[in-house]
């Protein structure tokens, strides 16, 4: 292969068959469940890097299920977000991701920086329950239940905030190891579409692991839980913080 056709085909890794395609990507009827809870403040502030505010000692732990996303397919995901501040304006740093799929753990990864991880999330009906588990290998790291459909939430007010900004700190190594890229990195969710919106009754259990520390941000007190049913597309960052320059 010439180096001109190096420049023109290369995409992403591997150059012949990179493991997700090019975006825009689309979600349809893309399903969260999102539960609020306090945490230690000190366990905060080890983990939101500046120029990010931390807002309030929140963290909102979701779980993620997408049946139909353009390029990725189908898959769940499942992590810590924690509602943060930048230039005065309210936005949301994510902290941890775990999924079931190779394709958006690439993907997310190498374009945008999510902090994504190989693992077994569910998030499925059980009866008058919404459930969402995480599992990393063998072991149950996260358990969240939630009374399902008790009571629609207003519209507006949830569409707004699934419109603010995203955060996220993209590291990529040189190849001696040393930090080549290490961005903070701002991105936002585009055409939503809500399709539903509801809460009830709401519980959350984190367990420890070594590889899979959602526990290091304890759950002092459940704040609130929604379920939401959306269509999404999920836009593509710019770089708003270079730690490197």
């Amino acid at each position: 292969m010439k180096i001109e056709d190096v420049r023109r085909q290369a995409f992403a890794m591997p150059l012949t068959s990179p493991a997700f395609p090019p975006g825009p990507y689309r979600f349809v009827d893309r399903e969260f469940l999102v539960i609020t809870y306090r945490t230690d403040p000190d366990a905060l502030r080890a983990v939101v890097p500046e120029p990010l505010e931390i807002v309030e000692p929140l963290v909102k732990y979701e779980f993620i299920r997408m049946p139909d996303s353009t390029g990725f397919g189908d898959y769940t995901e499942s992590g810590q977000v924690i509602p943060v501040r930048l230039n005065g304006r309210s936005g949301s740093y994510v902290h941890s991701m775990y999924l079931n799929d190779e394709a958006p753990i690439a993907g997310g990864r190498e374009l945008w920086g999510f902090p994504k991880k190989l693992a077994s999330p569910a998030l499925r009906v059980q009866t008058d329950t919404l459930l969402g588990t995480l599992d990393y290998g063998e072991v149950r790291v996260a358990t969240a239940t939630m009374g399902y459909k008790h009571r629609s939430l207003d519209h507006d007010k949830v569409l707004a905030s699934l419109l603010e900004p995203g955060y996220l700190l993209k590291i990529i190594p040189h190849v001696d190891g040393s930090p080549r890229v290490c961005e903070l990195v701002e991105y936002y969710l585009e055409d939503v579409v809500l399709k539903g919106a509801w809460s009830g009754p709401v519980a959350l259990q984190l367990a420890e692991h070594a590889l899979a520390p959602v526990a290091s941000l304890p759950v002092l007190e459940v704040v609130s839980g929604v379920h939401l049913l959306t269509d999404l597309t999920l836009g593509l960052g710019r770089v708003v913080h270079d730690y490197l320059a």
